[in-house]
């Protein structure tokens, strides 16, 4: 079969780009062999953030006394919480799917695709026992999780962000490898169900991305609440026990001494993997790095002409909302636009809750970047709507540029920050001057009323 564009993946740029491909008169094929709506849909975003919201309900529900409410014994339901969560997630899905079939010009192939080959400009792509071919292939195929060379790791039953969601039973004893973001919102969420959570961390501090302060204070946050943490350590060895449970041997990075944690499961979450070693991209001469990701140009164009690679397999962003932005900048410039995704200032949050927003640059970038730069940083607990709310926990931090007066980048750490940051992100793409927003008027009560006092609060770096 030939077309005149063939999608390889339905994660988040997939669909799309193929359906409106498609409403635009091309012939199109989308190929996926797994669960349409790839990882944020079914493993990532949907579920994490449905349950997380039943967690914050049990969290706030345990809190009502100090609101004035009086609710009795919490009691936690885990098959109930369960199945309203992968209810959500089969609905959206369903909805997915049914779009994509009722899509004229567009053909859903549900099998892995690879490459066979170039012919004469046209690249070959077989699916099971059908054989596509066409000038344009877009790459969508998304990653999995890395599991790290552990001791006796493949002899146990280990979680990872796929088959967590197959629990049947809430988790006595949570082990968690990996102090990322996957490893903090789902520890913070067991957590809250009632499990005993310890997070380890092979790095100084958890979320080691984010500037050293904003790292102190999910580690506080959430270790009030009871996660336990053991950063600076090295997960040695893993094994089960007699009595059914999991023996996790960890090394101080610093001392050198052993320390064992026994809980009744262990989750990987240590990093993840592009899925692009499934694609036999030798066949069409396409290389990757040496992590297996696929290099592009600002348009998304891969080094072999014709073939684009979106999503997190470009390395541009690992999150859901970086492959839909790659979709529309591909999809704008083949109506004849000229996007760039060189251009885009990287924005994402953190789903704990508070959840933690961050846009640009962290204070530690700005200050290796060399620039001159004004910071300022802001603790929720000296904000009139987090104080109303009795939502005190986090910051808020903003980095400028002290010579253009540009915005470089900000942290939300506070309630409501996944939303509140992108006040921030949308006022960065005007390179407008920070004394803009500082001037411009807020509304009360709100968490982002308090940006012209934050800004007003900017002040020279200290070495």
């Amino acid at each position: 079969m030939k077309y005149d564009a063939i999608v390889i993946g339905a994660g988040q740029a997939g669909p799309s780009l193929a359906a409106f491909l498609a409403y635009a008169g091309q012939k199109v094929a989308i190929v996926e062999g797994g669960k349409i709506g790839g990882s944020c849909v079914n493993y990532g975003c949907t579920p994490t953030k449905t349950m997380r919201a039943s967690a914050r309900i049990a969290y706030q529900a345990k809190r009502a006394a100090e609101y004035g409410i009086q609710t009795g014994d919490v009691q936690i339901d885990f098959q109930a919480v369960m199945k309203r969560t992968m209810g959500i997630v089969a609905n959206s899905r369903d909805g997915l799917s049914g779009w994509l079939e009722s899509v004229e010009n567009l053909d859903v192939y549900r099998a892995y695709g690879e490459f066979a080959g170039t012919d004469d400009g046209l690249h070959q792509v077989k699916v099971g026992d059908d054989s596509l071919e066409s000038e344009k292939v877009y790459l969508n195929v998304g990653t999995r999780a890395s599991a790290p060379p552990i001791d006796g790791l493949s002899d146990v039953a280990f979680l990872d962000n796929v088959n967590i969601w197959d629990l049947d039973a809430l988790p006595e004893h949570l082990l968690i490898i990996g102090g990322g973001y996957i490893g903090i919102e789902l520890g913070q969420i067991f957590c809250r169900f009632g499990s005993k959570v310890s997070i380890v961390e092979f790095m100084p501090r958890v979320a080691i991305r984010e500037d050293e302060d904003v790292s102190a204070e999910i580690e506080r946050i959430l270790g009030n609440e009871g996660v336990k943490f053991y950063t600076n350590h090295a997960a040695k060895k893993v094994q089960n026990l007699a009595d059914g449970q999991v023996s996790l041997l960890l090394e101080d990075r610093e001392t050198g001494e052993s320390h064992e944690l026994q809980g009744s499961h262990v989750m990987v979450a240590a990093g993840r993997k592009p899925n692009t070693d499934s694609l036999n991209l030798q066949a069409v001469g396409l290389e990757t790095d040496r992590r297996g990701f696929i290099q592009t140009n600002e348009k998304l164009e891969t080094a072999v002409a014709g073939i684009y690679a979106l999503g997190d397999i470009n390395g541009r962003g690992a999150f859901t909302h970086t492959s839909y932005h790659d979709f529309q900048i591909v999809y704008d410039n083949w109506k004849g636009a000229d996007r760039s995704a060189d251009d885009r200032i990287m924005a994402y949050s953190m789903f704990t809750d508070p959840p933690m927003g961050r846009v640009g640059m962290s204070e530690h970038e700005a200050r290796e970047s060399g620039r001159n730069i004004l910071t300022m940083t802001h603790y929720a607990k000296d904000v009139s709507r987090a104080k109303e709310d009795g939502e005190t926990n986090g910051l808020v931090k903003i980095v400028v540029d002290a010579d253009t007066e540009q915005i470089l980048g900000a942290c939300t750490f506070i309630m409501q920050g996944d939303d509140v940051i992108q006040v921030v992100s949308n006022f960065m793409a005007t390179g407008a001057s920070y004394k803009v927003m500082q001037h411009a008027l807020p509304v009360h009560p709100t968490i982002s009323e308090f940006f012209p006092t934050w800004l007003s609060k900017l002040a020279p770096v200290e070495d």
